[in-house]
């Protein structure tokens, strides 16, 4: 490994994550880069590149924050060959594979290659004519006073189901349990390559969620009915459509990867960090 690259939250307090970013490069001769404008605000060794330089010169990057940073760093490395590993600062970081008393020891490990990575999927969706780009979700969400989002989901040129709601959601399984699973979708484990529909507080009788092939086109067509709807990429507000507009979305599998470890699995993540109970029927077992 000849440099690896650092994802900074900007607010959390990074210092001993980065030092011990810090110390470990040392001790190898391994470069250490981060992103001019969030690595000057330490005061620290890392050399100050431009974010397409980060992804482009890193063999690892290692994000620093919650859920919110890892996105991002996925995002930078969409179609790079570097790895990203996920170091929790925040509260849930679901993401995330790491705290940060364990990062000297992930960094070991990485070093005796004694990890894995898993790739992720992510969707492209087309708004107005430009790309935007989620390892989440996409969803268009009602604006407050303009109604409801009544929306077509049509499935490779073909119409297969339509929600009145709150909003809609296309999630990736990585997205699974994060806006989609707070409307009820399910828990999705990221080794599958599939796309999740999943309406929010629908008005409709029907208020399944759906889940389709990543080899399928999903278009959303915003029928007349509707209000005027936010377009949310990875919870980020990218534009707004009206009756009448289409969004197209394309899944794309091996976008990025993710370091793990083999500390944990998902699922065990997942009952942990969600807090998954069982039945009051189901009798504790010691």
């Amino acid at each position: 490994m000849h440099s690896a690259g650092i994802v900074l939250h900007p607010r959390r307090d990074s210092e001993a994550a980065v030092t011990a970013m810090l110390d470990w490069a040392a001790n190898r001769g391994i470069e250490i880069l981060g992103i001019a404008d969030e690595i000057q605000r330490l005061n620290c060794a890392a050399v100050g590149v431009t974010a397409a330089e980060l992804a482009r010169r890193s063999d690892l990057l290692v994000s620093l924050g919650g859920d919110g940073t890892m996105l991002r760093a996925m995002r930078l490395v969409d179609g790079q060959r570097a790895p990203v590993l996920g170091v929790n600062l925040g509260k849930l970081g679901f993401l995330a594979e790491v705290d940060v008393p364990d990062l000297p020891a992930a960094l070991s490990a990485i070093d005796d290659h004694q990890f894995t990575v898993e790739p992720r999927l992510a969707v492209d969706a087309v708004i107005g004519g430009q790309t935007a780009t989620a390892f989440n979700d996409v969803a268009v969400v009602r604006v407050p006073g303009d109604g409801s989002a009544v929306v077509a989901v049509r499935v490779s040129g073909h119409e297969f189901v339509s929600y009145a709601a709150d909003a809609v959601i296309v999630a990736t399984p990585t997205g699974s349990t994060a806006y989609s699973f707070s409307a009820g979708g399910p828990i999705t484990s990221p080794a599958v390559e599939a796309l999740l529909v999943t309406p929010a507080a629908p008005h409709s009788a029907y208020s399944r969620g759906v889940v389709l092939s990543v080899h399928d086109t999903v278009e959303l067509d915003i029928l007349p009915t509707s209000g005027r709807l936010a377009v949310e990429v990875d919870g980020e507000v990218r534009g707004y459509v009206e009756p009448g507009n289409r969004i197209e979305l394309r899944g794309r599998p091996s976008a990025a990867r993710v370091v793990r470890l083999g500390m944990t699995t998902f699922y065990q993540r997942a009952r942990r960090k969600l807090r998954l109970t069982d039945s009051p029927e189901i009798p504790v077992t010691p």
